[in-house]
């Protein structure tokens, strides 16, 4: 026969199982027209040739990070997008390279060792669907296809991680 403080205990283990395989709360956003609004669609090559086209993800988590080799901030954040695609092969995460020419983002991608997508954005036609008036910035989209986080230039990587932990299913 079990004691009462036996059973207890195991109940206080198994609601401290519970309360830690919840997901933790999505961390604030940053200011954006996009958040809780449909996922602008990306359907362009990526410098390497292969085609991109988020639409085929609105299953997964999807992470639209912009960045420009003249922005020094961005070359900041570059290494932690690229460990966390590493870190979380369910996450599907994609570069907008705001550069001028191609050699440019081609450039960045070496230089960081990008193994995510990179699509140049010649013309700023993405900048401007997404309206991107800052940089760096990252947004994040839900299985549903929606914005769900903004990381503005004064959000830390560890925001980024803690939101698209946040969607975490």
């Amino acid at each position: 026969m079990l004691g009462g403080g036996f059973i207890r205990t195991i109940a206080i283990a198994l609601g401290a199982l519970a309360c830690s395989s919840a997901p933790p709360p999505m961390p604030p956003s940053s200011p954006s027209h996009l958040l809780k609004q449909t996922m602008p669609s990306i359907r362009r090559p990526a410098i390497d040739g292969r085609p991109f086209d988020s639409g085929t993800y609105r299953d997964r988590v999807l992470v639209v990070k912009f960045f420009a080799k003249y922005c020094a901030p961005c070359q900041k954040t570059l290494p932690a997008t690229e460990a966390l695609h590493r870190k979380r092969p369910d996450v599907v995460v994609v570069g907008i390279s705001e550069d001028e020419t191609t050699a440019d983002a081609r450039e960045q991608v070496r230089q960081h060792g990008l193994s995510f997508p990179v699509i140049q954005d010649a013309g700023n036609v993405l900048a401007g669907r997404f309206r991107v008036s800052e940089m760096p910035v990252t947004f994040v989209g839900d299985y549903g296809g929606h914005v769900a986080w903004v990381g503005g230039p004064d959000q830390t990587d560890e925001a980024l991680a803690q939101a698209i932990e946040a969607l975490r299913r």
